[in-house]
């Protein structure tokens, strides 16, 4: 069996990943060990920038009537949270949304463009040569396959046996503590608000359904892979915070770790990694599930790039050069949010850790810190670095989601040009003819042109006269010289530099 990419794990970030890729016409395959899809809630929340993604893709109006959008997120469980209103964005809230349903979501989108997933497959072996890799793949009757690859991408977790087959280190810290959340059908009301005070993280989800989340002092050092009884969260709440909340009807229950590793690379030849093959950590801030979306965004038109042969030089090393320091900022400020969490609740240190807690809360009530933190969680402030000196200071950055009007076409946001994975050449300054016929002679199906004649204002744009948005949404080129004659070569070299030789 021959593919263009095979895809282990068909969690959120392959499913995305092989969506990405077949929009492109790459041949994906993906393989998965559970032998049916996530029933589990488990994670619950698309930030601010994952959403985004999803509106790129137009594949928004299949999440919104699912979820329940919430501005406000909190960051080290303290008092003060985030307020992701004021972001940037238009989609300035988390979409509450069980793990489960972003999953089947994806799965949905992925067979509509063709992508098989194959379930009740554990990898069995894996080799690369120059030219591709080999994975054995074992099927749930005992039978063993091999499948040809011209590319491998490990999305299986944690424990990811591409990672380790592809002898990609995976340094980091053991796990020393662990918390414990239930999903329960049944709650007394009454008491949620007592849990709240005591430091319970409590989520109200679809169907009735709550979530409560919680460290217990006397049972933090309980290894994660222990399973966590009913008695054994009643007993704890009741500690905690007086009461058992009223808890039945569990629907998922489960134990969770402060393991902190990040992949050394995250290639290795025909090998990549995404989500939490590549970095692992405590989900504060609920962080992991969105970095691995956005890790399967950058890589999948760059791969697809590759495997259809126009990719200019350095541009699939490059997503580890962009997305592997995203992976290491939230490992670290997991770490930060979990020592403040971690300090309070052993003897010697509850005193001035509560002091360090009340000082960070009254940092988040300063805007400016709000807004920072806020859009570093919510990775609507992500940036990658420009790959040229000089650069203007959009490049790197999300290009803003602006309306515009477009010659002969009505009015549209940006990101609804972005749904085919393509290339967005926006000329602002209107006053270039040519870009249209240059563009599409060129390069393609590659790239987008628009002439652009009207526009709403933004500061980050003013002055601006062409820009190019990458099609995961971020600007890889951007010029504010006037005369368009002028622009001319810079438009050419910043074409060929991102979009390859022109055909």
């Amino acid at each position: 069996m021959n593919v263009d990419v095979a895809v282990v794990g068909a969690g959120p970030t392959g499913l995305l990943l092989a969506c990405e890729l077949a929009l492109a016409g790459v041949r994906t395959r993906v393989f998965e060990r559970r032998t049916a899809p996530q029933r589990d809630s488990r994670a619950l929340s698309l930030h601010p920038r994952s959403v985004e993604l999803m509106d790129q893709r137009g594949l928004l109006d299949r999440f919104l009537p699912l979820g329940r959008p919430v501005p406000g997120w909190h960051f080290a469980q303290l008092p003060t949270h985030l307020d992701f209103s004021v972001l940037d964005s238009r989609h300035g809230y988390t979409l509450f949304l069980a793990q489960a349903h972003t999953e089947a979501l994806l799965a949905e989108r992925a067979r509509e463009l063709g992508v098989v997933i194959e379930r009740g497959y554990e990898v069995d072996g894996l080799s690369q040569d120059g030219d591709g890799a080999e994975v054995k793949v074992r099927g749930r009757d005992g039978s063993v396959a091999t499948i040809r690859a011209r590319y491998v991408v490990g999305c299986d977790g944690g424990r990811s046996v591409v990672r380790q087959a592809a002898g990609i280190a995976f340094p980091g810290t053991d796990e020393s503590l662990t918390g414990v959340l239930g999903d329960f059908a049944v709650t007394d009301p009454a008491a949620l608000d007592a849990a709240r005070a005591r430091g319970v993280l409590v989520a109200p989800m679809e169907d009735g359904i709550v979530r409560l989340v919680y460290i217990d002092p006397e049972r933090m050092r309980v290894p994660a892979g222990e399973p966590v009884s009913l008695e054994e969260f009643r007993e704890s709440l009741t500690r905690l915070c007086g009461s058992d909340c009223g808890v039945a009807e569990p629907r998922w229950l489960s134990r969770f770790g402060n393991a902190t590793r990040l992949a050394e690379s995250y290639r290795a030849g025909r090998v990549l990694l995404a989500g939490d093959a590549a970095h692992i950590h405590f989900p504060a801030a609920g962080q992991g599930l969105n970095t691995g979306l956005q890790d399967a965004m950058n890589l999948g038109w760059k791969l697809a790039a590759e495997i259809n042969g126009w990719a200019p030089p350095g541009l699939l090393d490059s997503y580890d050069t962009e997305r592997r320091p995203v992976g290491q900022m939230v490992t670290e400020n997991t770490e930060i949010q979990t020592l403040l969490a971690e300090l309070t609740l052993v003897p010697q240190y509850q005193r001035p850790a509560t002091a360090l807690r009340t000082l960070f809360d009254e940092l988040l009530g300063m805007p400016q810190v709000n807004r920072t933190l806020a859009a570093r969680v919510s990775a609507i402030g992500t940036a990658y670095p420009p790959t040229t000196p000089g650069a203007d200071p959009l490049v790197g950055r999300r290009m803003p989601d602006i309306g515009l009007t477009a010659a002969g076409s009505e009015a549209v946001r940006v990101y609804e040009l972005l749904p085919a994975g393509r290339y967005v050449h926006l000329d602002l300054a209107g006053d270039a003819p040519e870009l249209g016929e240059t563009v599409t002679a060129g390069w393609g199906t590659r790239v987008t042109p628009v002439a652009v004649t009207t526009r709403d204002t933004h500061p980050d744009l003013d002055g601006v006269t062409e820009i190019l948005v990458r099609p995961d949404g971020h600007v890889a080129w951007a010029t504010r010289t006037a005369d368009a004659r002028a622009r001319r070569a810079e438009r050419h070299e910043a074409l060929t530099a991102w979009a390859g030789t022109p055909s």
